[in-house]
C-alpha cells in the first residue's frame, strides 16, 4: 500500500492542476456573470445539491460578507415553498458539476418565470443547466482527486475557488473596505481587530496615571503603583504631555543611583514619547507597540493633553492580542 504521505501529495497535485486550469474559464462569460451580480438590485441566490450545495453555502456566505447581499437556497426545499424567497430583482447562481442535477433543473423554469437572472456554474458546457443559464461559468476539471473518480474532490475545490474569484472581483469593484468588512464581522477576534478602538479600552479619568513634571520621582512611583499600568504620563502646568516614565525607566535610574526623594521626574522621564489618538484602532496600536518595542501608550487629544492610557495587558484582555 502507498504511504499516506504519497497519496496526500498526489491529491494535492491533482487539485492544484484543477485550480490552475480555471484560468482559461475566467473569460467573457465570467465578466457577464460578475456584471449581473454587481448590478443586481436584489440578492444573489446560490443553489446547489449535495456536495455542490455545501460549496454553494460557502460561496453565498463569502459573497454576503464581502459586500454582495446573498444567501443559500436548498433546491429540494425550493420546490416546497422556498422559491418564494426569490424575486425578479435577484440573480440566481445555480451550481451543479454535471449540470444535470434533477433538483436544480426542476426549479429553473420557475426561476425563469419569476424573471430573475440565471448564472449557471457547471463542469459541462454542453449540459442542460449550462445551456439554460443567461450566462455560464465553467469549472471543468480533468479528473477528480478521488482515485475512484467518484467522490467530488477536485470539482468542488475548483467550484469554491471560482466562487472566491467572483466574490473578490465584486469586492474590489464595489470599493469594499476593511471598515465595511468589520460591520458584518462584529463578533470574535476578527471583529475586535477591525472595530475596537483605543477609546473603548483605555484607562481614563481617575484611572489615568499622570503627574506634574515638577514632582519628585517618589511621587511618580506612587502614582504608577496606584494606577497599575507600569507607567505614568508627565505633564506641564498647562496639562500638556511632556514626557513618560515607565518601569523600564525606573530600573535604569536605580542602576544610576538616582535619588528618588530629591530628584524631580522631569530629570529622568522620556521626553516626546510615542502617543496615540483615541480613535486609533486597537490593532494598529498593537502594531505600533510591537514595532517600537514599548509596553504602553498615552492617548492624547488634538492639543497633546492626555485623555487616556493603555498597555499590552489591556490589548490582551480585549482579545486583540
Amino acid at each position: 500500500m502507498e504511504s499516506f504521505k504519497s497519496l496526500a501529495t498526489e491529491v494535492i497535485n491533482i487539485e492544484q492542476q484543477a485550480i490552475a486550469s480555471l484560468l482559461e474559464f475566467v473569460d467573457e462569460s465570467f465578466e457577464v456573470a460578475c456584471n449581473y451580480m454587481f448590478n443586481c438590485k436584489g440578492r444573489v441566490i446560490v443553489v446547489g445539491m449535495g456536495k455542490s450545495g455545501h460549496i454553494a453555502g460557502k460561496i453565498a456566505a463569502t459573497l454576503a460578507s464581502t459586500g454582495t447581499p446573498s444567501f443559500f437556497v436548498h433546491p429540494g426545499e425550493a420546490s416546497h415553498g422556498d422559491l418564494g424567497m426569490i424575486t425578479k430583482e435577484d440573480v440566481v447562481l445555480a451550481i451543479s458539476n454535471s449540470g444535470e442535477t434533477g433538483e436544480v433543473l426542476t426549479i429553473i423554469p420557475v426561476i425563469k418565470r419569476i424573471g430573475a437572472r440565471l448564472v449557471s456554474m457547471t463542469g459541462n458546457t454542453e449540459s442542460t443547466l449550462a445551456k439554460l443559464g443567461d450566462t455560464h461559468v465553467c469549472v471543468k476539471v480533468e479528473k477528480e482527486a478521488c482515485p475512484l473518480g467518484l467522490a467530488p474532490t477536485s470539482s468542488t475545490t475548483a467550484t469554491l475557488v471560482m466562487g472566491d474569484a467572483i466574490a473578490v472581483a465584486l469586492l474590489n469593484a464595489r470599493g469594499f473596505t476593511a471598515d465595511d468588512f468589520a460591520l458584518s464581522h462584529p463578533g470574535g477576534s476578527l471583529g475586535k481587530r477591525l472595530l475596537l478602538r483605543l477609546s473603548d479600552i483605555m484607562h481614563k479619568g481617575d484611572r489615568l496615571p499622570l503627574v506634574n513634571q515638577e514632582v519628585m520621582i517618589k511621587e511618580a512611583l506612587v502614582e504608577m503603583s496606584e494606577k497599575g499600568l507600569g507607567m505614568t504620563g508627565v505633564t506641564d502646568s498647562d496639562g500638556v504631555l511632556v514626557g513618560l516614565f515607565t518601569d523600564g525607566d525606573l530600573r535604569r535610574i536605580l542602576d544610576a543611583k538616582t535619588d528618588i526623594h530629591q530628584d524631580s521626574i522631569d530629570m529622568v522621564m522620556t521626553r516626546s514619547p510615542r502617543v496615540a489618538q483615541a480613535d486609533l484602532l486597537a490593532a494598529q496600536a498593537l502594531q505600533i507597540m510591537e514595532e517600537k518595542k514599548i509596553n504602553g501608550l498615552i492617548i492624547v487629544d488634538e492639543n497633546n493633553k492626555p485623555v487616556g492610557a493603555m498597555n499590552m495587558h489591556d490589548l490582551l484582555k480585549s482579545g486583540v492580542l
